[in-house]
């Protein structure tokens, strides 16, 4: 993910820690969604926890994972080209 979009996806994160309490997984998940399809297209998922797994195919360029506080985000773009994270 270029540098911008990082920089956003980690404000957002941030963003939605004040906004929500810190254990409303499906709703710190749905800003991010929502502030990414705003800003960048349609398409994008985010995944917020303390622990989980994934395997999924996602456009190139468009996948951050990071640590902010005590949670984990996951925030990609979906595509269905073969090249899997």
């Amino acid at each position: 993910m270029p540098v911008k979009m990082q920089i956003q996806a980690m404000a957002s994160a941030s963003e939605a820690l004040d906004l929500y309490d810190v254990l409303d997984y499906k709703s710190i998940a749905a800003h991010m969604k929502k502030e990414f399809d705003k800003k960048y297209g349609g398409g994008w998922q985010c995944v917020v926890g303390f622990f989980f797994g994934c395997f999924f195919t996602h456009s190139k360029g468009s996948f951050i994972y990071f640590t902010l506080e005590t949670l984990n985000f996951l925030i990609f773009k979906g595509d269905s080209s073969p090249s899997a994270a």
